[in-house]
């Protein structure tokens, strides 16, 4: 029985133990709009369990609007110093407010206020505006806790292709790849050349 989760859990979790690994969660979140047009960003991996990989951030970015159009997405993970990658491609969700609600409540009380400050992907006239908004949302907030504020949430990338990468001498690298017709259908396992 093939299962890429766990294999995914123990890559991310030898990741952690790397000390030349500055953040094992690190991602590549590449989206696409309706008609193809592609980008990508670093993002970073907040849960992974068998329903699948979860990230946050502002539902008004360029990636979430993207999403929202456009439900496909591909994650990539490469850590160097392991030689190994993790390429996940499948389809997202909006997680549940009561998961947003939970993730944003154990964030730092300065990321909680970021969250509040950025007008993510949209056009800044001067850091000093920016640094205004964020005592302005000090202030309005001071004493009290930081609420998740409604453009804020998450997604789930629910994987149908897992593949795993592992570098070797003459190029010619391991590669296999999991593949799946939905989330209730079994892992099929196949080997690829490099």
């Amino acid at each position: 029985m093939h299962d890429p989760l766990s294999k995914f859990s123990q890559w991310l979790s030898d990741a952690h133990a790397h000390t030349a690994i500055h953040d094992a969660t690190a991602m590549t979140l590449a989206t696409a709009t309706p008609d193809g047009a592609p980008s990508a960003r670093i993002v970073l991996l907040k849960e992974a369990t068998p329903d699948g990989f979860v990230f946050y951030g502002n539902m008004e970015s360029r990636k979430f609007r993207e999403l929202s159009a456009n439900p496909r997405a591909a994650l990539c993970f490469y850590w160097v110093p392991l030689n190994r990658q993790v390429r996940i491609e499948g389809s997202t969700v909006p997680v549940s407010e009561a998961e947003a609600d939970a993730y944003f409540a154990s964030r730092p009380r300065k990321r909680q206020l970021g969250a509040w400050t950025s007008q993510q992907s949209r056009p800044l006239s001067s850091r000093a505006e920016m640094e205004e908004r964020l005592t302005q949302f000090t202030q309005q907030f001071a004493g009290g806790a930081v609420p998740r504020p409604p453009h804020w949430s998450g997604w789930r990338l629910v994987p149908h292709t897992m593949e795993f990468w592992v570098n070797s001498d003459a190029r010619l690298h391991e590669r296999e790849v999991y593949t799946r017709a939905d989330a209730a259908s079994p892992w099929q396992h196949t080997l690829l050349y490099p």
